[in-house]
């Protein structure tokens, strides 16, 4: 029987995707950093729609969107600006993004 050979996960990341601060390895931790921010926000979604006692339809409805955009939302997929806007200012939720330095702006 041949003997295993154990490999880090991170030199499998380094022989894989490529070294820390290689184009693809930034590209690689961009797009995972991307897909769970964009996986946080569907949370947030989900929550504040179930703390309203609201069903995806019902939250679709006040969107003007269908129930089966809803569900991908809230699973992080096709998450926008615009998307997030509708959806929060529907559960009048208010929401202020911050810019850092310059200040804050209310987004509704």
């Amino acid at each position: 029987m041949e003997d295993l050979r154990l490999t880090s996960f991170e030199d499998f990341q380094d022989k894989n995707i490529g070294k820390i601060g290689t184009p693809e390895r930034d590209a690689f931790e961009k797009e995972v950093d991307d897909a769970l921010q964009a996986y946080r926000m569907g949370e947030v979604i989900k929550q504040a729609r179930k703390a309203r006692n609201l069903t995806q339809e019902q939250l679709g409805a006040k969107v003007g969107i269908q129930k089966s955009q809803i569900s991908r939302l809230e699973r992080g997929h096709g998450i926008t600006f615009n998307a997030m806007a509708r959806i929060f200012k529907a559960m009048n939720i208010p929401a202020v993004l911050d810019m850092g330095g310059i200040g804050k702006v209310a987004l509704w």
